[in-house]
């Protein structure tokens, strides 16, 4: 296989972790967007978000859990962050392995150019 997240999650490829456990990595950006950037990934390749199936209900809600206690481990749950997953060429996925961003540590522009929220 190709993915360069299941060569991290094997160890192929170094990561500066931020949490581990046996069905979750994360990990932080090597490009970050922001000042806390972390990529949380399920350890089972899932392409993207439509090939989530309901077996793996449990899985995506221990993503979630994960991405919370990492946000208020790194301070940011307070003011603020942003979980963002894309999914396929239009969604802006690049890597082909299920993941979410965590995202914060200063104030976060619109989502998108020319949107105001």
């Amino acid at each position: 296989m190709d993915c360069i997240f299941c060569k991290i999650i094997e160890g192929s490829i170094p990561s500066k972790k931020a949490f581990e456990n046996e069905h979750v990595l994360a990990f932080h950006d090597i490009e970050p967007a922001a000042p806390v950037h972390i990529l949380i990934v399920p350890k089972k390749h899932i392409p993207t978000m439509n090939d989530v199936t309901a077996e793996d209900g449990a899985l995506i809600a221990e993503l979630f859990t994960v991405a919370r206690a990492l946000a208020k481990e790194h301070g940011i749950a307070e003011s603020g962050y942003r979980l963002i997953n894309n999914c396929n060429a239009d969604g802006g996925q690049t890597c082909y392995h299920l993941h979410f961003h965590l995202l914060g540590g200063k104030k976060l522009g619109p989502l998108l150019q020319g949107h105001v929220s």
